[in-house]
């Protein structure tokens, strides 16, 4: 029986190109997971987009001499080309800024209120008397009072974790301007997250087994402390405040509040548009559907508590009046940090490397596999000049891609481009064939439990054992032309063995995956078509990338090649990178 898997990934702020943390901290970890999941035959949503509102957007735009707005459209529009570039297999890669979101979060926030969990109360805000406006979030700058680091954010230490608010801070600053802001009284409305402790305690528990140990002792030990939090904000980008009242006109949405819901809109946005609009409840109100959310450590609370509150606070509502609670995420495996050459990522300092400069220099799957082997699932790690050159010369290309090329081309030249038919099947033959089929097994297990460094490394594990098989195995120089019978026996052997490892490695390399299908002889891909395509809401249009499997037959199970089928010429799979990449790109940081 299929499974429903939900795959949500955490949404970027669209202020400025993807890096690899993003690619390695949420979004090649989900992709891989859903890809995985696509061919175990599961039903499963990948569902994102970009963050169009918020503190970061107004304050990058500011920097531009742009609206807000003007700055989304042009990186949103450079997002969906890099995702796609990149493998990303989405369903849907929206944007927070869709008339669809607007609706479902302001019906949301009117349904907290109704229900008692949002309440208004008067705050002292800070307030910039050189500007006259009230300064949110990331306009503020200060020493964070819980571990002393000089330049935590209004809203966040990104040094300790600790979700603040901008008056928690000591000695503020203003971002714009430097200045001292002062402080002054506003009235906002308030998410009673006090009310949520219980619940949120039992669901967390419920984790223990399987959650990533820091992702849940760092969740729980912030379940008491939690109290009233402001869910407006003084600002005029973003997402009306649905009150009838002039006083209200000028506040947003806090956008933290309202991003989060995108998983839960981008899901009814995604049925509406295939005319099933029924079809996401399959995922939300199913309880043996299985919701996982993909994202970065400094945004583990809010997935973890804020966005399951919200869940728990709207439960029944959007399913006609069905007593099944909504589903709260299943597991919330949240990496760690990628740094650069031994430093923290900055783009003020330009130690970063954009997403669409490594997809000009590189092909895809080379940065896939170097930022799986890297990823940071348990603590922070580090994307090295000289380990992705050595990575992918020594193992991507040594193990993986000279296997496929010098096998496919011998069958391709001595069995006139088909399978060859082999003899009885020898002990040391059956023996490999085992090997790697039992791969179905100790990667897929690997990847159910969404340890994909370990995955990918039992993959690659298994293609070293395959060149073993063919150094002790007759099919090459004199055993050719001694027993052509013989060498067929191993060709065939190591066909299937490719055929496997094919599909053990197509959740990480679906680029190179897809060209091994095809190489085999089989005409329709592993995998669906991404499509970059325009939606028309009611007012305006806007972009979106979405995955059609309609032409998918990838399935996790071993091989049935064929004695007798016809193969395409094979070309070479992995590119040698020269030594001379690691100097050139470690010259193009910080300058």
């Amino acid at each position: 029986m299929s499974d429903f898997i939900h795959v949500s990934v955490a949404w970027p702020y669209v202020n400025g190109d993807l890096h690899a943390g993003h690619v390695a901290g949420s979004f090649l970890p989900a992709d891989i997971f859903a890809r995985y999941h696509r061919l175990k035959g599961n039903h499963t949503l990948m569902v994102s987009g970009s963050d169009t509102h918020g503190t970061p957007i107004m304050v990058e735009a500011d920097a531009q001499g742009i609206t807000p707005r003007e700055l989304f459209e042009k990186y949103h529009v450079r997002f969906l080309d890099t995702l796609k570039r990149s493998g990303m297999s989405f369903d849907l890669y929206t944007h927070t800024d869709t008339e669809n979101h607007h609706r479902i979060a302001q019906d949301i926030f009117t349904l907290l209120l109704e229900r008692g969990y949002l309440y208004p109360e008067e705050q002292e805000r800070l307030y910039s008397t050189t500007e006259n406006r009230f300064l949110e979030d990331r306009y503020v700058e200060g020493i964070c009072p819980v571990c002393g680091y000089e330049n935590a954010r209004g809203d966040q230490c990104d040094n300790c974790g600790s979700l603040l608010n901008a008056t928690d801070l000591i000695n503020p600053r203003s971002k714009r301007d430097g200045s001292t802001p002062i402080r002054r009284s506003t009235t906002h409305y308030f998410f009673d997250l006090g009310k949520f402790r219980e619940p949120l305690t039992e669901y967390l528990e419920k984790g223990r087994d399987y959650w990533r140990e820091n992702v849940l002792n760092e969740s729980l030990s912030k379940v008491p402390e939690q109290r009233g939090r402001p869910m407006t904000r003084d600002v005029n980008w973003g997402i009306k405040v649905p009150i009838d009242d002039p006083a209200w006109s000028e506040k947003r949405l806090y956008v933290w509040f309202e991003a989060l819901m995108g998983y839960f809109t981008a899901s009814i946005e995604w049925a509406h548009n295939n005319g099933q609009p029924d079809a996401w409840k399959q995922w939300w109100y199913n309880p043996q559907a299985r919701v996982y959310n993909f994202l970065g450590k400094d945004n583990i609370i809010f997935h973890t508590i804020i966005w399951p509150a919200e869940l728990l606070g709207i439960s029944g509502i959007y399913n006609e009046g069905d007593p099944t609670p909504i589903n709260l995420p299943y597991d919330v495996p949240a990496n760690q940090y990628l740094n650069l050459e031994e430093r923290k990522l900055s783009k003020s300092r330009k130690w970063f490397i954009t997403m669409p400069d490594l997809l000009d220099a590189y092909d895809p799957d080379a940065v896939r596999y170097y930022l799986t082997v890297v990823m940071p699932e348990n603590r922070d790690s580090d994307w090295k000049w000289d380990d992705f050159v050595a990575r992918n010369n020594n193992e991507l290309l040594a193990k993986w891609g000279n296997l496929v090329n010098r096998v496919l081309k011998f069958a391709y030249k001595h069995w006139e481009g088909v399978v060859p038919t082999p003899g009885d099947l020898r002990d040391f033959d059956r023996e490999i064939l085992a090997k790697i089929e039992a791969g179905f097994e100790s990667v897929g297990q690997r990847l159910e439990a969404v340890k994909l460094r370990d995955a990918l490394s039992e993959a690659m594990r298994l293609a070293s054992e395959v060149n073993a098989y063919l150094d002790g195995a007759p099919w090459f120089g004199d055993a050719i032309k001694q027993d052509k019978q013989a060498a067929a026996t191993t060709i065939y052997t190591a066909l299937r063995c490719i055929d496997n490892l094919k599909i053990l490695f197509a959740p990480f390399l679906p680029f190179t995956s897809e060209k091994v299908h095809s190489y085999l002889g089989y005409d329709t891909p592993l995998f669906g078509e991404q499509i970059i395509t325009e939606y028309q809401e009611t007012t305006r249009s806007h972009q979106a990338l979405i995955y059609d499997g309609s032409r998918a037959v990838g399935h996790w199970e071993k091989s049935t090649l064929q004695p007798g089928q016809k193969l395409r010429e094979p070309e070479a799979l992995i590119k040698k990178l020269d030594a001379s990449v690691v100097e050139a790109e470690r010259a193009k940081l910080g300058g």
